[in-house]
């Protein structure tokens, strides 16, 4: 089975600090879930139109191609979340890869797909990913679950705390191109204390997902 470092490194991870606001909410033998939430000022229409152009938002680092140009989302039932990755050489053949598939959409309110992201493409473990739209005063609220579930071969506590971060940071993508909700950084806002930023506490939490690869790959 491929090991978590090298499978990361094919798809050019880079590391980045886990924001204290990501939050692996539950665990198991044999999967996970991640969770995290953000505050946009933009109706839920206008969010709705953003999240399903990926192109404009999802990190570069976390694509085949090293360009999020190349992410394309069909938003109805079956519809594909993928990347066409372009070829190389004198005649060149396009790739192409599939993050994910759709099984429910309803404009405004509600993405569902399924498929394994990242580095769980190689293994037989598969995740939903659920992003629900909220109308709030002043904007939309944004709740993005993962939940991960099958074989992968690698430790819970590692994997989940990895892809947590991953995820978390695509939503953050998703929130900076529609602009939060009082100009802040308020991902997982709900979660913090009163006056008080994920930022702030960032330092205690740090943990890059790079240290994380490292220790899986000993």
């Amino acid at each position: 089975m491929l090991r978590l470092h090298a499978t990361l490194a094919a798809i050019g991870i880079a590391t980045l600090a886990v924001p204290a606001s990501a939050k692996v909410v539950a665990t198991s033998e044999s999967g996970f879930v991640t969770r995290a939430s953000a505050s946009v000022a933009a109706t839920p229409r206008e969010t709705w139109l953003a999240l399903i152009k990926p192109s404009d938002w999802w990190n570069d680092a976390h694509t085949w191609s090293a360009d999020a140009g190349n992410m394309t989302l069909v938003p109805s039932a079956g519809g594909c979340f993928c990347e066409r990755i372009p070829g190389e050489g004198d005649i060149p053949l396009d790739g192409s890869a599939q993050h994910a598939v759709v099984v429910q959409a309803v404009p405004d309110r509600a993405l569902r797909l399924r498929g394994g992201l990242g580095p769980l493409q190689a293994v037989p473990a598969t995740g939903v990913l659920t992003v629900t739209l909220s109308e709030i005063d002043g904007g939309t609220r944004i709740d993005w679950e993962y939940n991960v579930g099958g074989s992968m071969g690698f430790e819970i506590a590692q994997i989940s705390e990895a892809v947590d971060g991953v995820m978390n940071q695509q939503l953050r993508g998703l929130r900076d191109r529609l602009g939060a909700l009082g100009g802040g950084d308020n991902s997982d806002a709900s979660d913090a204390p009163a006056g008080e930023s994920d930022e702030a506490e960032a330092p205690e939490e740090e943990a890059s997902v790079g240290d994380q690869i490292d220790a899986l790959a000993d």
